[in-house]
Parts: C-alpha cells; sequence; structure tokens
C-alpha cells in the first residue's frame, strides 16, 4: 500500500486566499494526494467545493481544517505520522534546493506531507522540514509548483489520473469538449 501523501496549505486567509487555496485542493486531489490540510482561518465553504468535484469527477481526497499548522508539522516530523513512525515533511519555497535533484533523495516508504505557504512562512517551518525544494528561484505561483512537483514525483501517470467512481468523465479532444455523464449513460457531446 502506498503511504498517504498530504498538502498542508499554511496561513490561510479566508477574506484573501480563496480561490487560490481552492485550485491548490483540486491540483492536490487530480494528481494524487490523499489529503488536503489546511492551517489558517476556518472555511468549510472550500471543502464543500472539493467534495462537489469528487462526487461529480471521482476520488475521496480527504480535507482537513487542522487550525495552527506549525503544532502538528512538528507532531508529524518528529514523532507521529499516524503509525507512530515520524513522516517525512517536504516544504515547497523559492529559497529551497531544485525540486528534481531533490525527489529522489525523499524516502518514499513513509507518509509525506508537502507544505505549500501562504503570504509569511515563519521561519521554524524551514527548520521542521526535512526538505526544502524549489521549483525555480523566482517569485512564482503556488498551484504551479506544487502541480510540477507532484507531476516529478508521481510520474507522468500523475495527470493522467482516472478516478473509477467518476460520474462525469472527460474524453480528450483535440476539439471541442466531449463529457461522458456515466449515470446518463449519456455519450453525446456538450
Amino acid at each position: 500500500m502506498t503511504p498517504p501523501f498530504k498538502v498542508l496549505r499554511l496561513g490561510y486567509r479566508k477574506g484573501r486566499d480563496p480561490r487560490i487555496t481552492t485550485h491548490l485542493a483540486l491540483v492536490s486531489r487530480a494528481l494524487g494526494a490523499t489529503d488536503f490540510l489546511l492551517a489558517g482561518d476556518e472555511d468549510d465553504g472550500l471543502f464543500d467545493n472539493v467534495a462537489s468535484v469528487n462526487e461529480r469527477f471521482g476520488g475521496r481526497m480527504n480535507c482537513e481544517h487542522i487550525g495552527g499548522g506549525l503544532g502538528w508539522l512538528k507532531r508529524f516530523s518528529t514523532q507521529d505520522a499516524g503509525d507512530g513512525e515520524p513522516g517525512v515533511t517536504v516544504h515547497l519555497t523559492m529559497y529551497g534546493e531544485p525540486y528534481r535533484s531533490v525527489i529522489p533523495r525523499i524516502r518514499r516508504d513513509r507518509p509525506i506531507t508537502l507544505v505549500v505557504g501562504g503570504a509569511k512562512v515563519p521561519s521554524d517551518v524551514f527548520q521542521h522540514a526535512h526538505y526544502n525544494v524549489a521549483v525555480g528561484n523566482q517569485p512564482h505561483s503556488e498551484v504551479a509548483a506544487l502541480a510540477l512537483f507532484m507531476e516529478a514525483w508521481f510520474g507522468e501517470g500523475g495527470s493522467e489520473r482516472h478516478f473509477p467512481d467518476a460520474r462525469l468523465i472527460i474524453e480528450p479532444s483535440a476539439r471541442g469538449k466531449a463529457v461522458h455523464d456515466m449515470d446518463r449513460h449519456d455519450d453525446g457531446e456538450e
């Protein structure tokens, strides 16, 4: 069995960050994360969006609000990742080492938490992370960094993931939109 792959969003601000955080959750879900953890302000509406996508397109990524993320991260990376042993913490930051050179060194037999920061990442995160990795050392979108890291971690199949419980299935097409509704047994185009 593959160990859990969690994405932890730090510093969420309800009034300012819902769109980017929703995108982080959707990328996490689509590319293979088992859990999306939200640290910062509580926002159940954000999880409703992900649940709606799960219902329509399949998959069962767990979403959870954990309040303050630093305490959770310390426990995960030093004491308990769910089975009494520490997990592996990977922090996405433009100040880290190149992700392609770091990924081969990361243990794959332990639960992983990929940390995606918010407006200001506490310096303790850099200290508690087992790996501080960068997808480029220029300012850029955390959504892009998350997608590139996960594609490299899970391989090419990560972006071609299909869920067996999907109600809606997108058929790749060079032109137009082909959406199959499995509840209606609809093979028409939309």
